[in-house]
């Protein structure tokens, strides 16, 4: 990775809903790159599992983190039988690992994913369609699963690009019976 991708600041959007995560909480960044999510989410105190297939680029952030060096799309998936409190994935898609990704979420956990949307093709790279998000496809990895907190899909200015982002939770076990009120997730 080059030294400007290192020093990229965190996006927004994981910003805003990291902070529903709990006190050293276990997040997974997947295709985490230089690690400007694992950086800051190690900051706030939570125990970060990095995985890329880049180990140059994961070398620097083997004190901050626990470091796996992966192949997500020609390999196995390295974390078959673990949960995480919180799901980081931003600027990467493999629509195979979909479906595992919202598996990793453990109950009470956030999945919290932005990555480029159809359109993008249209002021920059990615443009190949097999990398770009079809109108509504975050949505659809997760229903039935996990609780859409925030959603968006469309075109941001600066830099421009096209991107979906989804913020959504796997409901602890009995939250919908619960005799008590709901947990708030502040928006």
């Amino acid at each position: 990775m080059s030294a400007p991708h290192a020093a990229l600041a965190a996006s927004p959007w994981v910003l805003r809903w990291s902070a529903l995560l709990a006190p050293a909480a276990r997040v997974l960044d997947v295709a985490c790159g230089s690690g400007r999510h694992v950086r800051y989410l190690a900051l706030l105190g939570h125990r970060v599992t990095a995985v890329d297939r880049d180990a140059l680029a994961l070398d620097p952030l083997r004190s901050l983190a626990d470091v796996v060096v992966a192949d997500l799309e020609a390999g196995t998936w390295p974390f078959a039988s673990q949960r995480f409190d919180a799901v980081v994935v931003t600027n990467y898609l493999w629509r195979p690992l979909l479906a595992r990704l919202v598996e990793s979420v453990a109950p009470g956990g956030l999945l919290v994913y932005e990555t480029f949307a159809l359109g993008h093709q249209s002021v920059g790279k990615p443009s190949n369609p097999d990398f770009l998000l079809r109108p509504g496809e975050l949505l659809d990895a997760v229903r039935g699963e996990l609780r859409v907190l925030g959603y968006e899909d469309g075109f941001v200015d600066t830099p421009a690009r096209f991107v979906q982002r989804i913020a959504a939770v796997r409901e602890a076990p009995g939250v919908a019976t619960a005799p008590t009120p709901p947990p708030r997730y502040p928006l």
